[in-house]
């Protein structure tokens, strides 16, 4: 389904910074979220690299990507927790427990970025969870991790 407009006006960054195309599946029970971004030469990081054929061919950074596994996250935050970045909620990633680029992710093909949900746990106004990450171009798998992100409802004053 195309992006909700919504979503994306809710989203912490620009559009130009959200990167995702289409969200394929929402999965309420497990929280699975299936989303596709295109590749090309133009995204962010990827437009200033200096590029060889053989030495550094163009590709998606691996920064992009950890970038992506954000994007991801609010996705879920969204559409399946039904956090709203405007009433206060926001998310931080925690920790990287696991990241390989197993290939380059070079422009062309979409990826197809698939985050699930391992496990979570809601205190007061946070949520800590724990995703894993499977981003694949056609069927060549280009990154896989692990990550852990907390949510939480900000509060307007202060003494935070």
């Amino acid at each position: 389904m195309p992006l909700d407009p919504a979503f994306v006006e809710d989203c912490p960054y620009a559009p130009e910074a959200l990167l995702l195309e289409d969200i394929l599946e929402i999965d309420q029970a497990t929280g699975k979220i299936v989303a596709t971004m295109p590749v090309h030469d133009e995204l962010p990081i990827t437009r200033h690299q200096k590029v060889h054929p053989v030495k550094h061919p163009r590709h998606m950074s691996g920064g992009l990507m950890v970038h992506m596994t954000g994007m991801m996250g609010f996705a879920h935050a969204y559409f399946v927790l039904g956090l709203r970045h405007a009433d206060g909620w926001i998310g931080y990633g925690a920790k990287i427990h696991e990241a390989r680029f197993a290939a380059l992710a070079k422009p062309g093909t979409p990826l197809t970025l698939t985050s699930t949900v391992v496990r979570q746990r809601k205190m007061n106004d946070q949520i800590m969870a724990r995703y894993r990450f499977e981003f694949r171009q056609g069927e060549t798998l280009v990154y896989e991790g692990e990550q852990t992100a907390m949510w939480m409802k900000m509060k307007e004053s202060a003494d935070q």
